[in-house]
């Protein structure tokens, strides 16, 4: 739907939407399998504690991930990693650009289930999950619930909101000129304009310059005393 939702003149081809989309759904499973073992650590419900890792994920979880994008992504762009930038496979697109890129969005999850680890350390969670699913008696409508409808929902709106991080933006896409150096498309009809621009103009204020020559000297003939001589 997003893909879709996009303007046609910068909708991602199949295969660079795939190389973005299955970055986030290997980190997803990992942060599934992640929160699944942590469910088992303790002796809690693990339908409860499943779902506060998920929330926390939701809503934590979703800053710390904005945050390691944004570091890793000012480290590669000042390293000049060109295929480890989110989102640029080259052209055509490269496998191992896509396998960089995966290394580095997973070490982001790793750092985001570590810290959100850290802070189900603190005391008073177990209250909260007490409340959470405290008043729903049927053990298989909370499986369904924990399990099915909530990640579902949540998914969605974080795969949105993180697929819009890590996709090739339109206005930062990036020519290669000949000498190696890269221009914004934007930057380069600019410079252009400028160039037809400045020699319009000089053309212009030669002709100007003619023009204003030409009648300084009509003037200046029209300025000059006539003399007669008188006999």
């Amino acid at each position: 739907v997003k893909r879709f939702k996009e303007p046609k003149e910068e909708r991602r081809p199949w295969r660079i939407w795939f190389y973005d989309t299955s970055k986030q759904a290997i980190g997803a499973l990992f942060i599934h399998f992640a929160n699944i073992f942590l469910s088992d650590l303790t002796e809690e419900d693990p339908c409860s504690l499943y779902l506060i890792n998920f929330i926390l994920d939701a809503t934590l979880g979703m800053l710390l991930i904005w945050l390691g994008v944004k570091v890793v992504s000012w480290i590669v762009q000042r390293k000049k990693y060109t295929y480890l930038v989110f989102g640029e496979y080259g052209d055509p697109p490269q496998a191992a650009a896509w396998i960089g890129q995966c290394i580095l969005y997973l070490l982001i999850m790793v750092f985001e289930k570590t810290v959100i680890s850290l802070v189900l350390l603190i005391p008073g969670w177990t209250k909260l999950q007490q409340i959470l699913l405290g008043y729903i008696p049927n053990p298989q409508l909370e499986l369904v619930l924990v399990m099915f409808v909530v990640p579902f929902i949540v998914n969605a709106v974080m795969f949105w909101v993180v697929d819009s991080l890590i996709m090739r933006k339109y206005k930062q896409k990036d020519t290669l000129d000949i000498s190696g150096s890269t221009e914004t498309p934007r930057a380069r009809r600019t410079e252009e304009s400028q160039v037809l621009l400045s020699s319009d103009m000089d053309f212009d204020q030669s002709e100007s310059d003619q023009d204003i020559s030409g009648l300084q000297g009509t003037n200046q003939k029209m300025k000059q005393p006539s003399y007669q001589v008188v006999i």
